[in-house]
């Protein structure tokens, strides 16, 4: 096995190529923000790479890295200029008001919104507008090695979202074979889906197919049962509509917890606090995981407390410099939120 077989190692590539490289065609410079392993409750993907207008970006800012929720989205877009009461501004949200009290308590902790009472009223004032900057939604999925099984739980993945609607395009990113024909191309895959051959060592990518625009203000259609297949089998698909108004509330929403996240998060489900995890720089100026244990780069599924190589860090290494530095752990997830910082302008 290579050592990009793993998806989680060939994944953390292809999102450092797009942070560098994106759009495939490099027609303009575009300000992109990237993540992983997002997507909605039916659905998730490998890699979402938001495209972003700069200045709403910088705006967008002043609310923190945090992401804003659906409650909080609720309120910060909808806040007057002027002291309402917050029944008065706000939209009805479809839920009881209590919770949209509950969400402009937190939204006033975070110092997102301002607010006062008048009388029993709570009355609710903007600190800023919420701004528009998110333009376009690009989903990946990443098959560096793409076997039959894999193409047919692929394909049905991609026929999802293209019916969906949900992202602005949908990309397969594959491990570049060299063929002159990528194998990628001989699957059943939707045509809508573009296809990018990537070699992840030298970070050089080719399309071998263009995707298709994807219709996101339409209604999308949600598909909730496929038929099984087979000569036999006449069963029809079940689906459902999405209404307009909810996929823009979810691409939002999705867009706040790509904002929040980023792609270098992946500490978060590993263990830095084992004397072993190391952060080691790979081309293209890139931190990896890399066990020194087993002198390899791990994947998140590896690198967990069952791992029998697992050993906390020694007292003297969590205790130097606390709380301010820390230990070898600390200083890796700081590294890398320090990184994740910089794609987000103004903060």
């Amino acid at each position: 096995m290579t050592r990009y077989s793993a998806e989680f190692h060939f994944e953390l590539r292809a999102c450092r190529w797009a942070e560098r490289e994106w759009p495939p065609d490099g027609d303009g410079d575009r300000t992109v923000l990237v993540a992983r392993q997002l997507g909605t409750k039916r659905r998730r993907w490998d890699t979402l790479v938001l495209e972003c207008d700069l200045e709403g970006l910088r705006a967008r800012s002043k609310f923190g890295p945090k992401r804003l929720d659906g409650d909080l989205l609720h309120v910060v877009r909808n806040a007057p200029d002027e002291w309402t009461y917050y029944r008065d501004a706000l939209p009805h949200p479809g839920y009881p008001w209590r919770y949209v009290r509950e969400a402009i308590h937190r939204a006033d902790d975070r110092g997102v919104l301002e607010t006062r009472r008048d009388g029993n009223r709570i009355q609710i004032r903007r600190r800023w507008p919420y701004p528009d900057w998110l333009e376009r939604i690009v989903a990946v999925e990443n098959k560096p090695d793409l076997d039959a099984s894999a193409a047919r739980s692929l394909a049905s993945q991609l026929e999802y979202d293209v019916a969906m609607a949900l992202a602005d395009e949908v990309w397969v990113a594959t491990r570049k074979t060299g063929e002159r024909v990528e194998p990628v191309l001989f699957e059943d895959l939707p045509v809508e889906a573009g296809v990018l051959a990537l070699e992840p060592d030298s970070l050089i990518a080719e399309v071998e197919w263009y995707p298709r625009s994807l219709p996101v203000d339409d209604p999308g259609t949600r598909i909730l049962e496929q038929p099984a297949g087979g000569e036999r089998d006449g069963s029809a698909a079940r689906f459902e509509y999405v209404d307009p108004a909810e996929k823009t509330e979810r691409r939002l929403a999705i867009a706040e917890r790509a904002y929040e996240r980023g792609w270098r998060s992946f500490v978060e489900t590993m263990r830095p606090d084992c004397r072993h995890f190391q952060l080691r720089s790979h081309a293209g100026n890139q931190l990896v995981p890399h066990c020194d244990a087993t002198g390899c780069r791990q994947t998140a599924t590896e690198c967990s407390g069952s791992c029998p190589e697992f050993e906390p860090e020694p007292p003297a290494w969590r205790t130097r410099g606390w709380p301010i530095e820390g230990g070898p752990g600390k200083r890796c997830r700081r590294l890398l939120e320090d990184r994740r910082s910089d794609r987000r302008p103004g903060l």
